[in-house]
């Protein structure tokens, strides 16, 4: 428990911050990209989506509060390899994803100032490492930093709306579905990352007071449907969504040219917020994977662990330069890696929430999440590379650690008693007859040490 209790307000505007995010500087223009006019059912289709996603986590968070989120989650309900395998999806998302950032707010920024592309690249890469100082020098964003930087998103938004509404014209609807109903398909795949964050609720829940969290959600879902409808149909109705900065198209239609120093210096602003919260939180989640065997055991430090996100998000970024790649896959990809998130803490939900209207929205969430990501295509490929590159590093390393944990007994000394016989490394558990837990070597089960033979 917290001293300090959300209000309705403070606790939307919270629920509000994990859902909005960098990603809406150019999700507009990239899911028009592949739909056409149609993009606005994507945006509708994920919106009824939402309702039994969001109130499926809130509901989770209330029945089981604890700030472990759904990891904890997926490990209650299907054991520890469920608990690693949404760790990985996590920890790998991060460098995709805060590349994907960095490049967007370098993609505002260069166009402000009329910059051609690899001035967005070198920008990017200005962004990445100012925040990965940061979390060096062990600063964090505060809760407050994160209602600000969503406040100013939501003022970007809504100044856009309202400067492109005058120029909305009937006519650029027409064909409505270009690219079919497979088009729009393929637009709830990129969308998917503006749609990531419910789950945020489930470990918030000790903050509310009483079902404040279940009312702080339904307001952050009507909040999130009137923003992404009218960013939606205005940015196609406007003609922004041809322009790969579509915020600033959008405004440029009213203030004109003034539009790109302010939509780039609000970018710079929201995407460096959004890479020092995504680093935190990775480096506390590599951190906490290390020192339960689930990554490297040498990376169990938060100066460790940001090297190797930092060594990450350099290949990566080199590779992005060298093929060349583009937002689009980068996206895509982190939306496949937490959608499968979402979808296993959906999941999860269903055997933790009681029988009855709980469970029927838990299962509800789960069906229309799993349809969801299954439109996701090809990028299903990376959360099952990670998967099954996870395991199979961990089951080799188990192999190379097994006759390390024979323990051989010592020849006793002439004329001294004999040495009570080894025990193993393994006790069974006391939750479940069935399973095993490793306990130190050398150890009894009640945690004496046997008497040492010398």
């Amino acid at each position: 428990m917290t001293g300090h209790r959300l209000g309705v307000w403070q606790g939307t505007a919270t629920v509000l911050g994990g859902v909005l995010g960098p990603g809406m500087l150019v999700l507009p223009h990239l899911a028009a990209e592949a739909a056409g006019p149609g993009s606005v059912l994507a945006w509708a289709a994920l919106l009824i989506v939402s309702v039994p996603v969001a109130f499926t986590f809130a509901l989770l968070g209330l029945r089981h509060p604890d700030a472990g989120g759904v990891a904890h989650f997926a490990g209650m309900a299907a054991g520890r390899w469920a608990y690693a395998m949404v760790g990985w999806w996590f920890f790998v998302a991060v460098p995709i994803g805060t590349l994907a950032g960095g490049l967007a707010g370098g993609l505002y920024a260069a166009d402000a100032f009329g910059w051609d592309g690899p001035a967005a690249a070198a920008i990017a890469c200005g962004l990445l490492a100012a925040a990965f100082l940061t979390n060096a020098a062990g600063l964090r964003t505060s809760g407050r930093t994160q209602v600000v930087m969503v406040s100013l998103l939501l003022a970007v938004l809504t100044a856009a709306v309202v400067a492109s509404l005058p120029a909305v014209r009937a006519e650029r609807f027409e064909p409505f579905l270009p690219h079919g109903i497979g088009g729009v398909g393929s637009a709830v795949g990129v969308l998917i990352f503006a749609f990531v964050g419910w789950e945020a609720a489930s470990h918030l829940s000790a903050d509310f007071e009483g079902r404040r969290l279940l009312t702080a959600t339904a307001l952050t879902l009507a909040a999130v449907t009137v923003i992404y409808v009218s960013v939606a149909v205005t940015v196609v109705g406007s003609g922004a969504a041809l322009s790969p900065v579509p915020l600033t198209a959008m405004m440029a239609t009213t203030i004109g040219t003034a539009a790109g120093p302010v939509t780039g210096v609000a970018a710079l602003v929201l995407a460096f917020g959004a890479l020092n919260t995504y680093l935190a939180g990775a480096s506390r989640l590599g951190v906490a994977l290390a020192e339960q065997r689930l990554l490297p055991h040498r990376f169990a430090a938060p100066h460790r662990i940001l090297i190797l996100l930092g060594a990450a998000i350099a290949t990566l970024g080199a590779v992005t330069v060298a093929l060349p790649i583009n937002l689009d896959p980068l996206l895509r990809a982190t939306s496949a890696c937490l959608g499968a998130v979402m979808f296993v803490g959906a999941l999860a939900a269903v055997r933790l929430l009681p029988g009855g209207r709980m469970r029927a929205v838990a299962v509800a969430g789960t069906a229309l999440t799993g349809v969801t990501l299954a439109l996701s295509g090809i990028y299903l490929l990376v959360p099952a590379v990670i998967a099954l590159a996870g395991f199979t590093t961990r089951a080799a390393h188990s192999r190379r650690r097994a006759p390390r944990a024979l323990t051989r007994p010592t020849p006793p000394t002439p004329g001294a008693e004999p040495c009570a016989p080894p025990r193993p490394l393994l006790a069974p558990s006391s939750t479940s007859p069935r399973r095993s837990v490793p306990v130190e070597a050398g150890a009894t089960r009640r945690g004496r040490r046997p008497a040492r033979c010398e």
